[in-house]
């Protein structure tokens, strides 16, 4: 079986060896780049399968980094940082990270959720074997196997996470989810503070998705209870 391969960008070399010598008792290939630029480099060179970033980094930040990389590549993405307040970690998500971790942190933590992702990752990205290649409601057209969204035939970009919870609503109209099922199911893990995250990443997908200027209104507020596509 093929070895997955990740990669670690940071500009301290000692946290970047020490996160590589736990992740290779894993069983994961690992390559190591200290800039953003660099990171970029090998992304669009190697097949990597997850990137481990950390934000404040020479020539590129991780945010620019993730920008870049996000145009092609849909792999997880875990920020590391030692950016403590909402906003950075909001700022990471938006921009199209999958999970944020403050530093220091322990090597056990980061190796458990770099786990987590990748295997929600596979999961998702697993052959479908069901007859419906996409859903379709009036002119919002999900596509499972390619992971896209059309809104009256323009092309909607969204992160790896805007997608999950859209498709996960939009495969089951009408029922409730809560903001801890959305979280357990999207990003794969326990619930503890991911409430937060849950909403803004609702609200950046219902600014993509245009509710404030068409009359759909795909997702809907439970009050008290979650969401619900409204279908």
């Amino acid at each position: 079986m093929k070895r997955l391969s990740i990669l670690i960008a940071d500009d301290d070399g000692e946290i970047a060896d020490l996160i590589a010598i736990h992740l290779e008792k894993e069983g994961y290939h690992v390559i190591k780049a200290s800039d953003g630029q660099e990171a970029v480099r090998v992304v669009e060179t190697q097949v990597i399968d997850l990137l481990i970033l950390d934000i404040m980094m020479p020539k590129m930040d991780g945010y620019e980094a993730t920008r870049h990389i996000r145009q092609q590549h849909n792999m997880p993405i875990i920020f590391l940082s030692a950016k403590t307040s909402d906003f950075d970690k909001v700022q990471g998500l938006v921009i199209g990270a999958d999970d944020y971790m403050i530093k220091p942190f322990t090597p056990i933590e980061l190796v458990a959720r770099v786990n987590a992702q990748l295997r929600r990752f596979m999961k998702l990205n697993q052959p479908k074997t069901d007859n419906k290649a996409f859903i379709e409601y009036g002119g919002l057209v999900i596509t499972p196997d390619q992971r896209t969204v059309t809104l009256y035939g323009e092309s909607i970009e969204l992160t790896p996470k805007e997608f999950d919870i859209l498709y996960l609503l939009a495969s089951h109209p009408k029922k409730v989810f809560s903001v801890e099922n959305i979280f357990q199911q999207v990003w794969d893990e326990a619930y503890f503070e991911g409430g937060n995250t849950v909403m803004v990443h609702i609200r950046t997908l219902r600014k993509k998705l245009e509710e404030d200027k068409r009359k759909e209104k795909w997702i809907k507020t439970v009050w008290g209870v979650g969401y619900t596509f409204n279908g």
